[in-house]
């Protein structure tokens, strides 16, 4: 499974970008946070994705957000920059300032709410990968982006030479064994359900949400199918389930990962910026349910979970607004 011209790592965190109580980026507590996740077992961070609330960082916030994981990381895991923009242009400037911030890597979003045809995602990816040295994920994530990325246009990307991978969230396994089959790109998971399945069909790792929380049983995950021990593999699935249900399930992944971090003491606020905001008390009191049936899971020890329902409620207006320029 492993890659031998890999350059972006196997357990990849879709990080969450901390803040403080009043929506502010909580830097110190992104740097213990990318700490964190490197310790148990990360070997890739992922800034500025969806989970990381890309869309309304500001792009000073996102390039400062490549700075400190390089910074933290000393060369520990891969720091791979995503978002981007559903503007070709600003997504071609972002991507080149983030090179130049030192990003090991960039993660393209297919282009959202435009609903592109094929051939404007086909131009879209090909330029942005031709503006940048860096290597490329693409990022197939329909349920968002309201439009896929098809069988053949992936084809066509995969001969451009640095694009890699892909991030699949798409989860349609028989068009990634045909990807796999026909092309040396590797691929994602980009469904903390669906690591072990896309790891056993040869994909070379995962891009998670789940990972902010417990990134060493996906360590020991893709360890397992790594050595060719599916029954190692498979108990770490297992043992993973009821907290991927818990983080992906009920409210959005990031409010979800947010909320559970700050009940287990690791950031200091589960706060989110509008549009987000804070689990409900009925979608909290299911999030907690799912918490209850989580058992031996390395890194996530909820014997002393302390949720604040009342400092996760609502969401935060920055004094800076996201700009798409």
């Amino acid at each position: 499974m492993t890659h031998t011209s890999n350059p972006f790592g196997q357990v990849l965190v879709a990080l969450v970008t901390p803040m403080t109580a009043d929506g502010e980026v909580d830097w110190p507590a992104v740097e213990k946070h990318i700490d964190d996740v490197i310790t148990a077992g990360a070997d890739g961070i992922v800034v500025t994705g969806t989970t990381g609330e890309t869309s309304t960082l500001t792009d000073p916030e996102k390039l400062k957000l490549v700075e400190v994981g390089k910074s933290v990381s000393a060369g520990r895991a891969k720091i791979i920059t995503g978002g981007g923009s559903n503007e070709t242009a600003h997504a071609i400037e972002l991507y080149k300032a983030s090179e130049k911030a030192g990003a090991d890597g960039i993660m393209i979003v297919t282009p959202y709410y435009n609903k592109p045809t094929q051939a404007g995602i086909l131009t879209h990816f090909r330029l942005v990968a031709d503006a940048t040295d860096l290597p490329v994920i693409l990022y197939d994530i329909p349920g968002r982006a309201g439009v896929p990325i098809k069988y053949e246009t992936i084809l066509r990307l995969a001969k451009h030479p640095n694009i890699l991978a892909v991030k699949d969230a798409k989860g349609d396994f028989s068009e990634v064994s045909r990807v796999l089959n026909q092309t040396d790109l590797m691929y994602f998971s980009g469904d903390d359900s669906n690591v072990l399945p896309h790891l056993a069909i040869g994909a070379t790792g995962l891009i998670g949400v789940t990972a902010n929380i417990a990134a060493a049983p996906y360590r020991t995950m893709v360890d397992a199918v790594n050595a060719g021990d599916l029954a190692t593999a498979t108990a770490a699935h297992r043992r993973l389930e009821p907290l991927v249900r818990a983080v992906m399930t009920h409210v959005p992944g990031t409010v979800a990962a947010k909320y559970i971090l700050h009940g287990l003491g690791r950031i200091g606020s589960p706060r989110v910026r509008l549009p987000l905001v804070g689990p409900e008390e009925w979608e909290a009191a299911l999030i907690e349910d799912e918490l209850a049936l989580v058992h031996d899971v390395d890194g996530a020890d909820f014997s002393n979970f302390r949720p604040d329902r009342n400092a996760a409620a609502g969401g935060a207006l920055p004094k800076v607004h996201g700009t798409t320029r």
